[in-house]
């Protein structure tokens, strides 16, 4: 099925009270859950049943799993055991580090996790097997019904567990979230940031350790303090390197969260250090200031208690900061949106959202590389107006992410490469042509492309106007997308769009000519020929005839005229009425045909006689019709080939039913005041589609 493009523009950031309900049946956590009470049995998912595809699309388990509820497992129960905490989050056997290091940093922020995980749940008197809970997915809150069924091997949770074996929130968090995205297989390897976005809304920011700032201390102070979430991980040169450990008891290849960042006095001097957590719950740092090493004796018993030092063996360590920048490779920063932040918070960003697609042949034009396509892309206009307190530029983020494609693994779908450009505007609306960018170097861009879900950076640039072209590495591929701008200071941004309009001259009315031209007298021999004695001539008759006349037109490619477009060219063309055309009203379309010819070949760029349906915005406008990309992604659907070609008579089409829409359209708002404040857009749509 292809993509349908969605308009980009801007939107204000979600709010988790809206949240919307998953569930099939149309119905919502509470009801699903008072049906059950009422009827006396314990809530079975049937969007996500206790079954292997729930479990693996790829693969048979590799034991026999027994799908069981907690009170099947243990005699005591509990959703939540001494409160939600880091150590609650131990890694069993799925390769998803990375969601268990993010839920591990969730546990930081109080107000967070109540959001994701609603706390009024538990195994008490109106249990009924069933719990929810609330993930983000690109700018909208979703609320994830599941029952408590979870997989065990010999009376055990074989996914994740908490050290407390009657303490079940992660498992079930797990099993929503596995749920959210198809399977707990789709949950094997990710990024960190992935499962932090999707619990905040927040945005995600990356850096490289070995090639941080000067002051990266502060930044990831500045980011604990602001609640943002925190992970991090060692680099792998190869496969065989994966969860790979190193003398000095770290994992490669393995997600880590911060859990907090402090400076200690030691022997009379100030040591940063930072505290790491392995979602293992297990295995940890034995350098200096782990658990048990020399450095915290000359630290003080109050100190000790302030940074909550125990040596347990809970995955939990401190270590320098200095030796974390020598041994860690990658920081993943989620900073989250402002509703997700305490009102005691100092700082607050100001959040934009775009939501869009590429789809092939009309707005997939691939990266900068491929300059025939690159300027089809969705473009969207920054306005950059309020400089940083006491700065001369304008700070924000911009974080590009392709939507979707975790859940779609099962089909054989994978991440995208993708990442974006920004240019300098040129101080005019609409949206900018190729020799724009053929002429125009970038101003920034992000880091790399990368095939992540996300591709973020932060930026610095002067207030101004700019241009964002978020675009797919290679062209032609489909995927929806969701542009978040977080900014220190208010952005205005605006979707570069062609706006939909009429840009028509007046019709022509017949009129007799003086002396004919001897191209006029072959076709008046042609049409006597054809027509007979009333000289008009019939829809089966002038679908003859253009087609006799326009496989002989050099260099263009062509099939055949339909007798249903015949008929449409005769209800534009016809001025009496009759259902037929005089050969005055033919020479009126044909110097219409002829200026549609003339356009086909001045886009028809490689002279291969085909025009690509990239090319077809400007043909069309210069035809006079402007459209915005969901038009232009419905005609290219309907008119071009695999090959993103179009073929004459297939433009010729297009242009006789937008033309037939139009006239209907300005005759019915002349006649009919009210009817102008009809959008032209729908109008078109609808009459494309009839």
């Amino acid at each position: 099925m292809p993509y349908l493009y969605q308009d980009s523009k801007p939107r204000p950031a979600a709010h988790p009270g809206g949240s919307r309900g998953t569930h099939s049946s149309g119905k919502g956590y509470e009801q699903l859950k008072q049906e059950c009470l009422r009827r006396g049995v314990l809530f079975e998912d049937s969007d996500f049943p206790a079954c292997n595809s729930s479990l693996f699309f790829s693969e048979n388990p590799p034991i026999p799993f027994v799908w069981k509820r907690p009170g099947d497992i243990v005699k005591d129960p509990k959703f939540i055991l001494g409160g939600a905490t880091r150590t609650d989050i131990c890694q069993g056997d799925l390769g998803d580090c990375w969601l268990l290091a993010a839920i591990a940093s969730l546990t930081l922020n109080e107000k967070t996790l109540a959001r994701v995980v609603p706390l009024d749940q538990n195994f008490g008197p109106d249990y009924a097997g069933i719990f929810h809970f609330q993930f983000w997915q690109h700018n909208e809150w979703l609320d994830v019904v599941i029952d408590d069924r979870l997989p065990t091997f010999k009376g055990r949770l074989v996914f994740l567990h908490s050290a407390e074996l009657n303490e079940f929130w992660g498992a079930l968090l797990e099993k929503a979230y596995a749920k959210l995205n198809g399977s707990y297989e789709s949950l094997k390897g990710g990024s960190t940031i992935e499962a932090m976005e999707d619990f905040t809304g927040g945005i995600g920011e990356m850096y490289d350790v070995k090639e941080a700032p000067d002051n990266f201390y502060e930044i990831l102070e500045k980011a604990l303090k602001r609640c943002s979430m925190v992970g991090c991980s060692i680099d792998t040169s190869s496969a065989a390197e994966s969860e790979a450990r190193t003398p000095f008891g770290l994992v490669k290849g393995h997600a880590y969260s911060v859990t907090g960042i402090e400076e200690v006095s030691c022997r009379g001097r100030q040591v940063q250090l930072i505290r790491i957590r392995n979602p293992w719950g297990e295995v940890e740092w034995n350098g200096p200031w782990s658990d048990n090493s020399a450095e915290w004796r000359s630290v003080s018993p109050s100190e000790q208690r302030r940074l909550s030092q125990a040596a347990r063996d809970d995955g939990e360590f401190w270590m320098k900061f200095e030796d974390f920048k020598v041994h860690f490779d990658k920081v993943e920063i989620c900073n989250l949106t402002p509703d997700a932040l305490e009102d005691s918070t100092a700082h607050k960003w100001e959040v934009t959202i775009h939501q869009g697609s590429w789809v092939r042949g009309a707005t997939a034009g691939g990266c900068r590389n491929f300059l025939e396509t690159f300027w089809t892309n969705p473009q969207i206009k920054l306005h950059l107006t309020e400089k940083d307190d006491g700065q001369d530029d304008c700070t924000f983020i911009a974080a590009l992410m392709q939507k979707g494609r975790r859940k779609l693994k099962k089909l054989g779908a994978e991440m995208l490469t993708i990442g974006y450009s920004i240019y300098e505007s040129p101080g005019r609306d609409g949206h900018l042509g190729k020799d724009f960018f053929r002429y125009h170097p970038s101003k920034a861009r992000s880091k790399t492309y990368i095939n992540l879900r996300e591709v973020s950076h932060r930026f610095k640039l002067p207030p101004g106007d700019y241009i964002l072209i978020p675009t797919t590495f290679e062209p032609h591929q489909e995927a929806d997308f969701c542009l978040r701008i977080f900014s220190e200071k208010k952005v205005i941004t605006k979707d570069l769009d062609e706006s939909v309009a009429i840009d028509l001259p007046e019709p022509l009315h017949p009129t007799p000519s003086p002396q004919e031209t001897e191209e006029e007298k072959q076709f008046r021999a042609l049409f006597e020929q054809i027509s007979g004695k009333d000289m008009e001539i019939s829809a089966e008759e002038l679908e003859y005839l253009l087609n006799a006349v326009l496989k002989k037109t050099k260099n263009i490619k062509f099939k055949n005229l339909s007798l249903i477009s015949c008929r449409n060219i005769i209800s534009l063309m016809d001025t009496s009425g009759n259902g037929k055309l005089e050969f005055s009203e033919f020479k009126v379309f044909w110097e219409k045909l002829k200026k549609w010819i003339s356009i086909f070949l001045q886009f028809d760029f490689d002279k291969s006689g085909c025009m690509s349906s990239y090319e077809l915005r400007g043909a069309l406008k210069a035809a006079g019709y402007p459209l915005n990309n969901y038009l232009l992604q419905l005609i290219v659907l309907r008119y071009s080939d695999e090959q993103f070609q179009i073929e004459f008579d297939d433009f010729l089409n297009c242009l006789i039913r937008l033309e037939n829409a139009s006239r209907v359209f300005q005759a019915l708002s002349v006649k009919n005041k009210e009817f102008i404040n009809l959008n032209i857009g729908e109008f078109i749509n609808l009459a494309m589609n009839i």
